[in-house]
């Protein structure tokens, strides 16, 4: 990553959710001392939105004057050489990607009735994406492949991750077994065969964090079986997506995999970790007959 923006290459990160995309590209931008900019790539994101527009209260007095236009993102980035991020950039629209294809390969942009804006010195950008089969993304054109060095991201290693929960969590304090196993619960998600989407290390940290929180409140600690299921309902279930067809609830699949990590952590299969309230009441409704 430092090497392709230190030779002033356009970087695309690619890659599932919470595997550090943003936290990576702040850490580089500040390393290398540059400016940072930040769009968020969906569907209402315009060429106007982008690269900016005349303010029109002051153009009814002042005409289309240079210093009545308002930078977008893209325009500041370029005065100012700094990095434009433009996150989840296969869910922007093609007109606007055109505008961006302009820029990579031109180092300028013309805006009507502005001018040209060169690119200052430093000027990169970095585009994030996830998957192209996740929800509401669509294929890049290889336009932008063409003009971009690539860097594809995956999930940390398991101790990796442990060490990204222990910091989410501060000074609280985290089990460091019980942590484990809870980013062990976080992991299975990945490769359940009954999950199309499993959980990033996003899950392990609100876990953690929900369960010390729901200890204070029941007056237990986050290491009790209850309270760490709980937790994990809480965290977990609407980060996970089903396979399409699947008969199973997500909230059963996260007792599965929280009972099979945490009672192989006691290395018996007896007292396994319970249900939170409702869940057996929930699970016979899913499989009782009409």
């Amino acid at each position: 990553m430092l090497a392709a923006l230190t030779a002033e290459r356009h970087v695309l990160l690619e890659g599932p959710p919470g595997t550090g995309k943003s936290t990576l590209l702040r850490a580089v931008a500040s390393e290398l001392g540059v400016g940072f900019e930040f769009v968020e790539g969906n569907a209402e994101l315009t060429p106007a939105r982008l690269v900016g527009h005349f303010d029109p209260a002051r153009v009814i007095t002042d005409g289309y004057s240079p210093d009545v236009f308002v930078d977008g993102p893209l325009v500041s980035a370029l005065r100012d050489g700094s990095l434009l991020y433009v996150e989840e950039i296969n869910r922007v629209p093609e007109e606007t990607l055109n505008v961006l294809v302009t820029v990579m390969s031109e180092g300028e942009i013309h805006v009507p009735r502005l001018g040209h804006v060169a690119a200052s010195s430093g000027f990169r950008m970095v585009a994030a994406m996830n998957p192209f089969d996740a929800v509401g993304t669509a294929r890049i054109s290889g336009a932008i492949y063409d003009r971009v060095c690539r860097l594809a991201l995956s999930y940390q290693q398991a101790d990796e991750e442990a060490e990204i929960v222990r910091r989410a969590v501060g000074s609280q304090p985290v089990d460091p077994a019980w942590l484990a196993g809870v980013v062990e619960v976080v992991r299975r998600t990945r490769t359940h065969p009954d999950l199309r989407v499993g959980s990033s290390v996003r899950g392990a940290i609100d876990t953690a964090l929900v369960a010390s929180s729901l200890a204070a409140l029941r007056e237990s600690t986050p290491t009790d079986p209850v309270v760490g299921l709980d937790a994990a309902m809480v965290a977990l279930s609407g980060r996970v997506r089903l396979r399409e067809g699947s008969s199973r609830s997500a909230e059963e699949i996260v007792t599965e995999l929280w009972n099979a990590v945490f009672a192989a952590s006691r290395g018996d299969g007896e007292g396994k970790a319970m249900a939170p309230a409702g869940a057996d009441n929930d699970r016979r409704a899913v499989h009782s007959p009409m």
